[in-house]
């Protein structure tokens, strides 16, 4: 999707809400010209304090103008009450708009497929993307609406005091503005271009991977590597125009917020000259720093972070929904994996929620793991990825539905000893009191030969950290672990269970990204299968499938694709990048 195409769509809708509310739109313009009177009277009765009273000898009337200035003070206090007011007429009706068109989505959906009429979809739109769209454009009208009444009282007050002050701060306030609005869509469509080319990219590198021995076996290493060449070379230049696009935009900024008062301040000798009196200057000086560069950088970092949110979240509600990508809690299932011997987890109608009347975690959810396969799970945080990996390890009941592990219920295994059907590391790593050896084998039922826990210890990269730790039989006191140890010790000895079943979660978020790498792949050859919950964009690239949760629907596909099925995994991979 282009962000020109989001943007018209966004825009159209636009206009056609604010066409009907225009008599909203007059009550808060009403009100806002208040907030206009306190700013002019703020830097205006400054001017007249110094020069027709403390310059002047006349004491009184500098106090006078002074008492102006803060009735003008309350003048704006009432004016602003009365904004919120209006303010209420316009984001109100925009919620309820929304939530209209959510509930026609939600039936259009239901009368399309009535087997999946029961989701909780629709509630969990209503309470996260229309809260969002309705603080993002509340915020954005007050701080659009403050720059635009505010620069009006700030500039017939400049004007009042002596015209000639315009010429100094008007020219550097009109470029530093148009500068930064110039950079808003170019940097949109760049960031949107380069995030195409990582996906591009990482799905690439994925497959090279996945045949690179035969690739090597028959020298076809040039020709292969092509293709990831040019997608590096794509991706390092959109990165550079992204800079320069960033530099111009600090820039821009700086000639809003910065260059007036420097103009001001370094043409006073001239504006003395020229008749201009002090206290003008003085009341100029206010109108800047006190009134009008305050209001103008608000509303850039609005535009800049409400904005962009905003346009995001109200082009899911523009953008017309296939039933493939519909809002609804039970994920695609990857075809030729269904349900028989070849299956290690296995998912119907599952429901959960913390308590009798709490909203459901999960709801209505359908997932099929394959013997053998990798599966990443991502999602936002408390999204329900923990209560999922819980109810696959049998920790906790399923409010409804049933939950299969190896073809048995996941909660029906009783004996003396833990289940081998599968193996749970927690973020938080068990590591206890005894030898390496012993924390190394401690899921294993038997004895494990010296030779096989070496081979281990290579695979997963630790043999280093036990070498520090006094070889096998070295003592392990946990507190003088770190995370990361810990974690890496908990891993090895994941790899040597028996367990067919390898359930992380975020059982890697202490390690750094070259040792998080190694661990997965050596998880993700050993025989059986691996479910991940992901924290980086790196642990889903690797994996066969990727699960979305986002409390909404969840979709179920791989990496390279998912970005065009879920919005929301294109913001996920979005957020990781930048902080990556």
């Amino acid at each position: 999707m282009s962000g020109d195409g989001s943007w018209r769509r966004v825009s159209r809708e636009g206009r056609r809400f604010l066409r009907g509310r225009y008599r909203s739109l007059r009550r808060l313009a009403l009100w806002s010209l208040l907030e206009s009177a306190h700013t002019f009277l703020g830097g205006y009765a400054v001017a007249r304090a110094l020069d027709d009273g403390f310059l002047a000898g006349r004491t009184g009337t500098g106090l006078g103008w002074l008492a102006v200035a803060g009735a003008g003070a309350l003048l704006g206090a009432l004016a602003l009450r009365g904004v919120f007011g209006g303010l209420a007429d316009l984001v109100e009706p925009l919620r309820d708009g929304l939530v209209r068109r959510s509930v026609r989505q939600a039936i259009g959906r239901a009368v399309a497929d009535p087997g999946r009429a029961g989701d909780a979809g629709a509630v969990s739109r209503l309470t996260q993307q229309t809260e969002m769209a309705r603080d993002s454009f509340a915020g954005l009208v007050l701080v659009a609406r403050s720059f635009v009444f505010t620069a009006l009282g700030a500039l017939l007050g400049l004007a009042a005091l002596d015209p000639v002050l315009l010429v100094l701060v008007l020219p550097a306030l009109l470029l530093g503005t148009a500068g930064f609005l110039a950079t808003l869509r170019p940097m949109a469509r760049v960031q949107r271009a380069a995030l195409d080319a990582d996906e591009a990219l990482s799905g690439r590198a994925g497959e090279l991977a996945a045949g690179l021995r035969d690739v090597v076996a028959c020298g076809g290493g040039a020709s292969a590597g092509a293709p990831v060449e040019r997608l590096i070379t794509e991706q390092e230049r959109l990165t550079g125009r992204l800079a320069r696009w960033t530099a111009l935009r600090t820039l821009a900024l700086g000639v809003a917020g910065r260059l007036p008062v420097v103009a001001l301040l370094a043409g006073t000798p001239w504006l003395l000259g020229r008749g201009v009196s002090a206290g003008a200057v003085a009341g100029a000086l206010t109108y800047l720093v006190q009134s009008l560069l305050p209001a103008l950088d608000a509303l850039m970092t609005a535009v800049g972070a409400a904005g962009t949110r905003l346009l995001v979240v109200l082009d899911r509600f523009c953008t017309p929904q296939s039933d493939s990508a519909a809002a609804t809690t039970a994920p695609e299932v990857a075809p030729g994996v269904g349900a028989g011997p070849g299956v290690a987890v296995e998912l119907r109608g599952v429901w959960f929620a913390y308590g009798p009347r709490a909203q459901p975690v999960i709801d209505g959810l359908d997932l099929t793991v394959g013997a053998g396969e990798h599966l990443a799970v991502v999602g936002p945080s408390g999204i329900g990825k923990s209560t999922l990996t819980a109810l696959i390890a049998g920790l906790l009941p399923p409010g409804g539905g049933t939950v299969r592990v190896a073809g048995a219920p996941a909660q029906g295994v009783t004996g003396p000893g833990p289940d081998l059907r599968r193996t749970l590391l927690p973020q938080q790593a068990y590591v206890f009191t005894g030898t390496v050896r012993e924390n190394l084998t401690h899921l294993c039922p038997g004895p494990v030969s010296g030779a096989e826990v070496e081979r281990a210890t290579a695979a997963l990269g630790s043999d280093g950290l036990v070498d520090r730790l006094g070889g096998l039989d070295g003592a392990v006191d946990p507190a003088r672990l770190s995370p990361g140890e810990r974690q890496h010790l908990a891993l090895t000895a994941a790899y040597l269970s028996p367990a067919p079943l390898l359930l992380l979660d975020e059982a890697t978020c202490h390690l750094d990204l070259r040792t998080e790498e190694r661990a997965e792949r050596a998880l993700a050859a050993r025989p059986g299968t691996l479910v991940v919950v992901a924290h980086r964009i790196s642990s889903a690239a690797r994996a066969d499938r990727v699960l979305v949760l986002d409390g909404t629907r969840a979709v179920c596909g791989t990496h390279a694709e998912l970005p065009a099925r879920s919005p929301l995994y294109r913001d996920l991979v979005g957020l990781w990048n930048a902080r990556g």
